[in-house]
């Protein structure tokens, strides 16, 4: 029974107790707990699974705006304000204009902008997504390629839990938030996979839920994206 328990729930698995940590999957949690004690059954959960048009998303969140954060752990907030009108348009981000170069300009990685920021962070010392060295740049793209490529065979992008790397609901998945009147902004966390998305013109993506205006969830816009649309 309790390795049933661990297969349904893999965060529940000793093995992960440390990325539950790291993920603040306690907080999320009482989050979760409070927000449907507070709104109901159908109040949104941290780290779930919605479905979005990625055409759609011509903007991202601006946190230097908004003066906070809005993050993966935030998942499944509900917050009023003016933070959904802080925004920036997405033309024009390195990630995606460096994908774009790479897949319909037909240049090599080595020739964006993107590639040469990378190595100098690296030399700098720092470790631009995990990457330490000009070997580790390189591998990271040519996965990038592959994910391209097995995208456009497929003919969408999978969800977290269709990968190997599964850990709880769409943790880790492309961040999106949704704003007062269910508008769409991008964050932090899978911008290579939105960028491929929008290039390859897909009608539906699977996200990680991120913060949701308290306005949207009561007009209950949240429900529009908890199901694929997409035939």
């Amino acid at each position: 029974m309790l390795h049933l328990a661990f297969a349904d729930h893999p965060s529940l698995h000793p093995a992960n107790w440390l990325r539950d940590l790291e993920a603040q999957v306690p907080r999320k949690a009482i989050r979760d707990f409070w927000n449907r004690f507070r709104y109901g059954p159908e109040a949104p959960v941290s780290d779930e699974r919605i479905f979005v048009p990625p055409l759609d998303i011509r903007h991202s969140y601006d946190a230097r705006a908004g003066k906070r954060p809005l993050r993966r752990q935030h998942s499944g907030m509900i917050i009023g304000g003016d933070w959904d009108l802080c925004r920036v348009p997405m033309a024009g981000q390195i990630k995606i204009e460096s994908s774009r170069m790479r897949y319909l300009d037909g240049l090599r990685w080595d020739q964006t902008p993107l590639f040469e920021k990378m190595l100098r962070e690296v030399a700098e010392g720092k470790r631009p997504d995990g990457c330490e060295s000009r070997a580790d740049v390189v591998h990271r793209y040519e996965t990038l390629d592959r994910i391209f490529e097995e995208t456009r065979r497929r003919g969408r992008l999978l969800s977290q839990s269709e990968l190997p790397e599964y850990f709880r609901r769409e943790h880790g998945g492309i961040l999106v938030h949704i704003g007062r009147n269910g508008e769409l902004l991008r964050a932090s966390g899978g911008m290579h996979r939105f960028a491929i998305a929008q290039i390859l013109e897909l009608p539906e993506m699977p996200a990680q839920l991120g913060v949701i205006h308290a306005e949207a969830l009561y007009k209950g816009l949240l429900a529009r994206f908890r199901k694929p649309q997409a035939a």
